[in-house]
């Protein structure tokens, strides 16, 4: 495995949940990580915690916002060894039924966030041995589920594009990896009710945030020469989308 002490990391989304139990185990590995998401109190807490972390609020669907995040990622570190495009938003509803200022939410955070911070990073990570950017999709950027429609275009679109920057961004020696995970016990799904996705969770005893973590940072310290492409992380019960 490789040495990744003493790399530098930006998480977004860090704020609880992946994001938030990525930031610990790469703070653990000696890793210099910085943290984004929108609440701001959340991640200045997470940073006291961590040795050498640094907090900078940001909304990822927001190109200014994510240009002075970069700014400052420049001017702290001068350079960047993992992006871990982790902030995203769903929201459940029959299509139909769907409410289109939730559509913008889901499109901003999911695919333009995932954007920005992407081409934002890529200066950064050149002649960088080893450089990852890696990207939480979902299952459902693999099969359509009823009532996550606009979500699962989301997540397609997520999944097409890093296909593509995969041929681009390879032969510079820079890997481009995605974390598709199903059922996970997350504040995930932000207009369905608390009871019914526990419920459900429950019943397929769903991954843990470290579960997600750790293929992370397991992907992140293999060889440089190794890609991990797409990495789809289920629970065991879990049989379908």
């Amino acid at each position: 495995m490789r040495e990744i002490s003493g790399s530098t990391a930006l998480v977004t989304g860090a704020s609880s949940g992946i994001g938030q139990a990525a930031a610990r185990m790469l703070a653990a590995e000696g890793v210099k990580v910085i943290l984004a998401a929108r609440s701001e109190e959340r991640i200045d807490a997470l940073a006291e915690e961590l040795e050498g972390a640094t907090a900078v609020a940001c909304d990822v669907g927001n190109a200014a916002q994510v240009r002075a995040l970069f700014e400052h990622v420049r001017e702290r570190h001068g350079a960047l060894d993992l992006l871990f495009n982790n902030a995203g938003v769903g929201y459940f509803a029959p299509f139909a039924e769907s409410d289109r200022e939730e559509w913008r939410a889901q499109i901003d955070a999911n695919l333009y966030g995932v954007l920005y911070c992407t081409q934002e990073a890529i200066p950064l990570m050149r002649d960088r041995p080893g450089a990852m950017i890696c990207t939480v999709s979902s299952v459902a950027g693999r099969h359509g589920m009823q009532g996550w429609s606009v979500y699962a275009a989301t997540k397609h679109a997520v999944v097409g594009f890093h296909d593509a920057l995969r041929r681009e961004l390879g032969p510079e020696g820079i890997r481009v990896s995605l974390i598709e995970p199903g059922a996970v016990h997350t504040n995930w799904g932000f207009n369905v009710p608390p009871e019914k996705m526990k419920k459900r969770r429950d019943e397929l005893e769903a991954l843990n945030s470290d579960n997600v973590a750790r293929v992370l940072v397991e992907a992140f310290r293999q060889p440089a020469n190794v890609n991990w492409q797409e990495l789809l992380v289920m629970p065991t019960k879990q049989a379908y989308p």
